[in-house]
């Protein structure tokens, strides 16, 4: 099954808002605010994940050139789709576009601290806490060069 990520366009806008993560996952912002804040800020680079052509999930990043660091801010599989590797071949993806800029000294996410998958999928790339917390979140870093 390949895992690809798709640009969200007015065809998947509505397949896109529906996806929900279990009850137990509450973790994540609903897909419609995180498109509507890729809107806004202008910055932020929202895909639909899909699993050959099924969409699964919706994740997010952004890149700060000026700090030199690359954010995923939003990362979710639909509690249909769940445990079948999605997130992590999405996740795959994105650290290698990120991986790709040479700009981008470090890549940076962050999780609710009763996430524990998240943290172990996050680990699992390298990303380890930087003692740091915001907005109630632990942040993971992952250096990528001097």
């Amino acid at each position: 099954m390949a895992v690809t990520l798709r640009e969200i366009t007015m065809e998947n806008f509505i397949e896109c808002i529906k996806l929900r993560v279990g009850e137990a996952q509450n973790f994540v912002a609903p897909n419609v605010y995180s498109l509507a804040e890729a809107k806004a800020d202008k910055v932020s680079n929202p895909f639909a994940i899909y699993a050959d052509e099924q969409m699964v999930g919706f994740i997010m990043y952004d890149c700060n050139v000026g700090e030199r660091r690359g954010y995923l801010s939003r990362l979710m599989i639909d509690a249909r789709f769940q445990g079948n590797g999605h997130a992590r071949a999405a996740l795959a993806g994105v650290m290698d576009r990120l991986r790709g800029m040479p700009e981008i000294r470090d890549i940076q996410t962050s999780f609710h601290p009763e996430n524990h998958v998240a943290e172990a999928l996050y680990a699992s790339f390298g990303l380890t806490r930087t003692g740091e917390l915001v907005d109630g979140e632990v942040v993971v870093r992952l250096q990528l060069g001097e």
